[in-house]
């Protein structure tokens, strides 16, 4: 059962409008095993763990650019991640994985952690939070 879950899944909803305090709001309705401290403050890292992540094209975290749709931290403090690239054809498609597992990996209290690759919905430069856009030169 998840603790709490982080859905970045709307097209209009840019990654930075999702922090560690909406953790609460998208929780399931069951009591977290997970005191809420603990859990407010793995959200916190784990976010800080995926912005240390970068697409090596782009000069801006995976995080700012939009790439992580869904966080959800279990029960047991493993971590589920869904997450897509900026094209499906990304050089770097069967290495990011692995960089998002390492860097959350390294969270303290994460007990494991899963990446999903997903392209529905494909990503799009709305995603991008306004970070990633000066980051890339659009401001």
């Amino acid at each position: 059962m998840s603790d709490t879950t982080t859905d970045q899944t709307d097209n209009a909803a840019p990654a930075n409008d999702v922090k560690a305090d909406d953790a609460k709001d998208n929780a399931p309705a069951t009591a977290s095993a997970i005191p809420q401290e603990e859990l407010a403050r793995l959200s916190d890292d784990i976010i800080m763990a995926l912005k240390t992540v970068y697409d090596p094209e782009i000069p801006a975290d995976i995080y700012e650019l939009g790439l992580i749709y869904k966080v959800d931290i279990e029960d047991d403090r493993s971590v589920k991640i869904a997450m897509t690239l900026t094209a499906p054809g990304c050089p770097v498609a069967g290495e990011m994985p692995g960089w998002v597992e390492n860097a959350v990996g390294t969270v303290e209290g994460v007990s494991g952690v899963e990446v999903e690759m997903t392209f529905d919905p494909p990503w799009t430069p709305d995603r991008m939070s306004e970070e990633a856009q000066v980051a890339i030169g659009w401001y």
